[in-house]
């Protein structure tokens, strides 16, 4: 088979399986032991689940439900999938009841491979509600040995029958994988559903392996690379970099034990290849944060030098620009005494290319680490774009923009600046709805992104927010809200925010603080607290965050734009949002709708002098159950500045 048939991902397996089949694939950490998989194991393991799934009745065109966190046996299933010409449709696995029952009836799902007894638990009470499922998968078979469901079958197992139906169909994998084609319908993954319910966004195998090539060309990832599989299957960005990219250059992928061990693994592994979403990055960064209040002062005071000096030299270097000799030396001292031991604690000593998208990341994050000499970048995309439209160039990396167009994308954006695109990665179309189709894509194969952007004078474009999110203070100021939250969220103790301030005088904001780190904070002082909502309310704790507050007014006041978005007021919420209460997405993007209706009067009170405001609200607990959470929330007022020099 030559490289230029090498149109769908089973035919991309069963190349790597010949040319590289004695190279590590994947691994996986269980009880403590790393296990690993050849590319002829993986193709081997792959080949018996899809003899088994044909011989459970699988056809060609069926949908097929793959739930559970991120584990070889679940990746194994979506391949053997396509390779027998059916589609897989992955689905969040922390989806509660009434999210998993509307994914699985919409997209029609005969089949669904689950990873274990909580997952089988969720779908069988759901299950009267979708009719058109038929059989479901397991792999860790603890807790099920009694269940007495007939179309209940353990994974292991049916790769056995698999075996059988190989040995009595002769080649069956190679004929079924040779029928399928570029333009076929390789995945269907839903959206987070920001503004409702989720789509189906249609990928095809062309979607997704032209823009990986022009991907794993552009940062030069080959079989030599690894990486760490950690975020959800159901996310477009997992199944493209995780199991696409890979099946493409040939690296291996690491599934951690569990999501409780993925920082310990990550050490563990070392990736040379990294991606997480803003909220990963934002989480090591308040790791560091704390583990430096932990420190002795001497570190302290070691940290803090350095980390001056990583700012003022750090990005030069790592971007091959200009250096003195003794900023070098400098650098190079902090490098053995605080980055390199950093970068370790990390788990990024190896690391090569890292990559954030999803959402804006902090320019403060940003180049926290990029000083750091991690070679981090953003990239820009969407599902309906098979994940990315911009990449950032290694020399050419900046906070405040996300790159150039990548090699084959066209954008331009329209008179209202919303971005338009055109790329190899464009989607076929929302399964079985036509109409948001229309609305989105355009005839010439345009496709509204919902984004706002601008290009600078050198071409990288800017995104400034979600389209619909952008608006304009009273005075006329443009307002961004996602610029203020990442602002906040800078900060080590806040967690969540957000602003508000669209047809106001002045800006507001939410805040939902760290638990982890406060709590730690809180007991180096001797402050005594019961849970979350007791600590939040701490009036030690709103001074703690109103500092917070007013350093990033202070930063605000620097740049004469940006001075009338200040925050004046805030509050700090007697919970955290949550996506099973519907109020942030499973990829933790805020539902500012489902805000603003729920929490009213708050905002009311935030922007009605009030100091102090009652709340009540339903809040779904960890067994599906629901309650009403009740509190009294302080508000308060925050010092705003006048326009300070970047010296003063």
């Amino acid at each position: 088979m030559s490289v230029n048939e090498l149109d769908t991902f089973p035919k991309l397996l069963m190349h790597n399986a010949e040319h590289r089949p004695n190279v590590d694939a994947m691994r996986e950490k269980d009880l403590g032991i790393w296990q690993t998989w050849t590319w002829r194991q993986v193709y081997k393991e792959v080949e018996a689940l899809a003899g088994g799934l044909k011989a459970l009745g699988l056809q060609r065109g069926d949908r097929v439900a793959v739930i559970g966190d991120n584990r070889p046996q679940l990746y194994w299933s979506v391949a053997a999938v396509q390779a027998m010409g059916a589609v897989p449709v992955p689905l969040y696995q922390d989806s509660v009841g009434d999210e998993m029952q509307y994914v699985l009836h919409h997209a029609e799902v005969r089949f669904a491979v689950v990873e274990n007894q909580e997952q089988v638990d969720k779908v069988l009470d759901i299950k009267s509600q979708v009719p058109s499922l038929e059989t479901m998968v397991y792999d860790d078979p603890r807790g099920l040995r009694n269940y007495p469901e007939p179309f209940l079958h353990e994974l292991t197992g049916v790769q056995e029958k698999g075996r059988v139906y190989a040995r009595e169909n002769a080649d069956f994998f190679a004929r079924e994988v040779a029928l399928g084609q570029g333009p076929d319908l390789s995945i269907i993954v839903y959206t987070s559903g920001t503004t409702g319910r989720p789509k189906g966004v249609m990928l095809s195998y062309d979607n997704l392996i032209e823009t990986g090539k022009l991907a794993v060309k552009f940062d030069n990832i080959t079989e030599k690379d690894e990486t760490l599989a950690y975020l959800p299957m159901a996310w477009v960005g997992d199944h493209f970099i995780t199991y696409g990219e890979s099946l493409i250059s040939g690296f291996c992928f690491n599934c951690p034990e569990s999501p409780e061990t993925v920082m310990t693994d990550l050490r563990e592994i070392g990736p040379t290849y990294f991606f997480a979403p803003p909220r990963i990055w934002e989480n090591l960064i308040t790791n560091v944060m704390v583990r430096m209040e932990n420190a002795s002062r001497l570190k302290q005071i070691m940290f803090q030098h350095f980390m001056k000096v990583s700012r003022k030299v750090g990005v030069r270097l790592l971007e091959g620009k200009p250096v003195s000799l003794l900023e070098r030396l400098h650098y190079a001292l902090g490098n053995v005494l605080v980055y390199g031991p950093l970068r370790n604690v990390l788990g990024f000593s190896r690391i090569r290319l890292a990559y954030t998208a999803g959402e804006a990341l902090g320019p403060d994050i940003f180049d926290f680490f990029r000083a750091l000499g991690i070679n981090l970048k953003q990239l820009y995309g969407q599902t309906e774009c098979s994940v990315y439209l911009c990449l950032q160039k290694d020399n050419d990396v900046r906070p405040d923009t996300v790159g150039p167009p990548a090699e084959g994308v066209e954008i331009r954006l329209d008179e209202n600046g919303e971005v338009l695109f055109r790329s190899p990665g464009v989607f076929m179309g929302y399964y079985k709805n036509e109409e948001a189709t229309r609305d989105t894509k355009t005839e010439d194969g345009w496709v509204h992104s919902g984004d706002a952007g601008m290009f600078t004078e050198d071409g990288h474009l800017r995104i400034i927010d979600r389209a619909k999110d952008v608006g304009r203070l009273n005075g006329g100021t443009l307002f961004s809200p996602k610029f203020v939250e990442n602002k906040l969220k800078f900060h080590p103790h806040i967690k969540e925010a957000v602003a508000f301030g669209h047809q106001r005088d002045y800006v507001t904001a939410f805040i939902n603080i760290d638990f982890e780190a406060l709590s730690n904070w809180a007991e180096r002082r001797n402050i005594s607290f019961t849970g979350y909502m007791d600590l939040a309310g701490r009036e030690e704790v709103y001074q703690l965050i109103r500092e917070e507050v007013e350093a990033v007014n202070r930063d605000l006041s620097e740049d004469p734009e940006m001075m009338s978005i200040q925050i004046h007021r805030f509050l700090i919420l007697h919970k955290e949002l949550d996506p099973d209460d519907g109020e942030i997405t499973r990829t933790r993007k805020v539902r500012r709708r489902i805000i603003a209706e729920r929490y009213e009067p708050l905002i009311s009170a935030l922007y009605g002098g009030d100091e102090r405001v009652d709340v009540d609200v339903r809040v779904t607990y960890e067994d599906g159950g629901t309650g009403q959470l009740r509190s009294t929330l302080s508000i308060s007022d925050a010092s705003t500045y006048q326009q300070l020099s970047k010296a003063g």
